[in-house]
């Protein structure tokens, strides 16, 4: 199985949380400026909630994403304010034909003073464990 990570950070925390499914799964997680060269079975795609919506360059990357070469996307996100990214990113990529799993993992991001420190060990540690639950 051919498996990819992608994500998008603008404060850090979303590589943060790439880096740590990479590790369990034994990848590189690399940012959505690296097209998908190869088709891939998976994409694990990172994003992160702004201002209530996906980021521009995120709607980018789907748009440019060649549904005959992503088998499924599986969404992990962070958000201060959202309960997650999900919605948003699964009508993207429906849109493009592309599936997506009904798993997802959501964390709390922090917004300056709201949820300060999050994602924490503690968020880490649960992407993980969803990651290893993922059995791919």
């Amino acid at each position: 199985m051919s498996i990819a990570i992608r994500y998008f950070s603008r404060t850090g925390h979303m590589k943060q949380m790439a880096e740590a499914a990479a590790s369990v799964l034994g990848l590189e997680a690399q940012t959505i400026e690296q097209p998908l060269d190869a088709p891939v079975d998976v994409l694990l795609l990172g994003t992160a909630v702004y201002a209530a919506g996906v980021d521009g360059k995120v709607k980018d990357f789907i748009a440019q994403l060649d549904p005959a070469k992503v088998g499924k996307v599986i969404c992990f996100s962070s958000s201060a304010i959202l309960e997650s990214s999900y919605a948003q990113v699964k009508k993207l990529l429906e849109e493009r034909g592309i599936a997506v799993d009904s798993r997802e993992f959501h964390c709390r991001g922090q917004l300056t003073l709201l949820h300060r420190g999050h994602p924490d060990s503690a968020d880490i540690e649960n992407l993980k464990t969803f990651v290893k639950s993922l059995n791919l």
